[in-house]
């Protein structure tokens, strides 16, 4: 018999595939297509895309002097986004294989495709592949950390969380001793299922 938790989390599973046959019905209206991970749009459409181009001299003439000032502040997160990027992809490659916990598909994560958009200029496309790449690591690290969370310290925290993983809702009750054993157990198969072999 499921939990109410599992009949919930049923339900936001059936609305996250509902959102995604919108996205997918709604890429037709916009006449794109995917073949091989790659954005392919018909003419037409892109046409039409370039001719809701705002030029970059039109687009910089419009930008506030203060806006423009914290572009080095923006462009510097850079470095430590590609450390985190770098130093939790060795994490998980070193130790995910020893606890068997199931690999997060970097590709899953960072998509950077918004460069195809023929209505962006050439400064809004560098920063849609930015945030498309730091957003993309965040998501990405968040996952590795779930999944590490989930083996290790399954248990809920006293107060609520602001945001939180896809793991979150089935961890143990906070001060649920007496469920605590059984409870790391099934949150370890969750994300290193027993006799199954990995590779990141």
């Amino acid at each position: 018999m499921s939990s109410p938790a599992d009949t919930i989390l049923a339900r936001i599973r059936d609305l996250q595939d509902q959102l995604e046959e919108e996205f997918e019905r709604r890429s037709a209206a916009f006449r794109y297509r995917l073949e091989n991970g790659r954005v392919i749009f018909d003419a037409e459409a892109r046409r039409r895309q370039r001719a809701f181009r705002v030029r970059l001299t039109d687009f910089l003439r419009g930008t506030r002097p203060m806006v423009v000032l914290t572009a080095p502040v923006i462009y510097s997160l850079i470095i430590p986004v590609l450390l985190l990027d770098l130093c939790v992809t060795l994490y998980q490659r070193i130790c995910f294989p020893i606890y068997r916990i199931v690999p997060v598909r970097r590709a899953d994560y960072i998509r950077i495709d918004r460069h195809h958009l023929a209505y962006l200029n050439a400064l809004q496309k560098l920063n849609c592949v930015y945030c498309g790449y730091c957003n993309g690591v965040i998501g990405y690290v968040q996952e590795i950390a779930g999944r590490t969370e989930a083996y290790w310290c399954p248990i809920k925290h006293a107060a609520r969380v602001g945001a939180t993983h896809a793991y979150y809702a089935q961890f143990v009750d906070y001060g649920d001793a007496e469920g605590f054993q059984d409870g790391l157990a099934a949150n370890r198969a969750r994300v290193a299922p027993p006799h199954k072999a990995h590779s990141p």
